[in-house]
């Protein structure tokens, strides 16, 4: 039996390896703006805030000090 911990999977239409449904209730938890996905980088974008937030393993990390400043 392995420790390593996986996504939570569901019967939910995927995009990638994140749950469409988990992408339609998490938002920037700075500015509670919605999120844009992007696959090819593994990160969920928040517009608002400028700031890229990392999907590590399938699990969005939803600090703002893990997330990168998006350049202009």
């Amino acid at each position: 039996m392995s420790n390593k911990a996986t996504p939570v999977q569901s019967d939910g239409e995927k995009t990638g390896t994140v749950d469409r449904k988990l992408l339609e209730i998490l938002v920037c938890p700075l500015t509670k703006a919605t999120l844009k996905y992007d696959p090819e980088a593994q990160e969920l974008i928040s517009r608002a805030a400028n700031l890229a937030y990392p999907i590590r393993d399938g699990v969005p990390i939803m600090l703002p000090s893990e997330a990168r400043q998006l350049e202009d």
